[in-house]
């Protein structure tokens, strides 16, 4: 079959042509604020690197509609995911699964790394806090025993000594048996330290939505626009009155976290682009970035602001984290909706937060 080839707004080469974008055109349900993806036509390399998927990069619509913000009782979803950009991305590898425990130790026994949670916080850092008060640790959910309202999310968490990435609930707890589970309290320069030993890096965020979104343009989920198509949740996500201990009925088939590739991978091979664990990305956090963007019409491979600013913490430096984690629900948190963003502090951690790497 011959396949069409134009040249986009950046001069790349595209394919019309592709299986996904076949299925996209015959997709009734794709939102109209989105303007196709058009994938680029291109030989992958061989072989693939290992534990790596070929994402073959074109033109895409990036970001959230605002019809969103229905599907969250606490609303401001999309806020930061407007407007609907073109974006043009090249070709890369990325991991098929979120880095996993046993993938994060053979780097720890290569290198002994030490991870941020793992040494005691100085008193440069927190001024504020008392001497006994700065002891190695992290952020661990803590489930409350009763419903409490939605609008601090502190009631939920709790910094727990001792906590880290061999001892996710705190130092009487390990990791053997859970390999396969994603490895978590991991801070950005955690998660960057790994992909350098890698011979990776993390993915930008263009980069990180380009590919879990498969090929598709306007779905709300990386696998269609139903949550639970045929009454199946195709990802791990919180059942249950969030967050009372307790109340995780477990509906998709996991309490807490899951092992990775326990659902259908996308049409790029990707597994977990929505729930179990949060995925540092490379960018800067800032609400204005997609307005900016914007601005300059099609961007070919953007790699986000200069700088960070989040106007909830003026002073806080924050990376900006996809995919939503086994903690949302539409009670509280969809960023497993594909187009929406998260953020965090770049020297914080805790037990939901993981990361995958990328290469061209």
């Amino acid at each position: 079959m011959a396949v069409l080839m134009v040249l986009g707004a950046s001069g790349i080469a595209l394919a019309e042509d592709s299986p996904a974008a076949r299925a996209e055109k015959a997709n009734p349900n794709s939102d109209p604020a989105f303007e196709p993806t058009v994938p680029l036509k291109e030989a992958a390399p061989s072989p693939a690197p290992e534990g790596m998927v070929r994402i073959p990069g074109g033109e895409f619509s990036m970001g959230a509609n605002v019809e969103c913000e229905g599907m969250c009782s606490i609303r401001g979803a999309t806020q930061d995911a407007l407007p609907i950009h073109r974006v043009a991305i090249d070709a890369f590898w990325m991991d098929a699964t979120e880095v996993t425990n046993a993938e994060f130790a053979k780097f720890v026994g290569a290198t002994g790394y030490v991870t941020v949670a793992e040494q005691k916080p100085s008193h440069e850092e927190f001024p504020t806090l008392p001497p006994e008060a700065l002891v190695a640790g992290s952020i661990v959910f803590a489930p409350t025993p009763e419903a409490v309202p939605l609008d601090n999310y502190a009631t939920w968490w709790s910094y727990v000594p001792g906590a880290c990435w061999k001892h996710p609930f705190g130092p009487e707890s390990d990791i053997k048996g859970l390999d396969k589970n994603p490895v978590v309290h991991v801070t950005y320069e955690d998660a960057e330290a790994y992909a350098k030993w890698a011979g990776k890096r993390l993915p930008t965020e263009a980069e990180w939505e380009f590919a879990a979104r498969g090929g598709f343009a306007g779905r709300l989920f990386a696998w269609g626009n139903e949550l639970k198509p045929g009454g199946k949740f195709q990802a791990n996500i919180y059942q249950g009155k969030f967050p009372v201990s307790g109340s995780d009925t477990g509906e998709d088939g996991f309490k807490g976290i899951a092992p990775v590739a326990q659902y259908a991978a996308t049409p790029y091979g990707l597994y977990d682009v929505a729930g179990n664990v949060w995925e540092w990305c490379s960018d800067w956090y800032r609400p204005d970035a997609y307005e900016k963007l914007a601005a300059k019409g099609l961007a070919h491979n953007p790699e986000g602001p200069d700088s960070s600013f989040d106007p909830d913490e003026p002073t806080t430096k924050k990376r900006v984290q996809r995919g939503g984690s086994f903690l949302c629900t539409d009670q509280y948190c969809t960023r497993y909706i594909i187009g929406t963003r998260g953020k965090g502090e770049v020297r914080s951690s805790s037990n939901h937060i993981g990361f995958r790497c990328v290469k061209r």
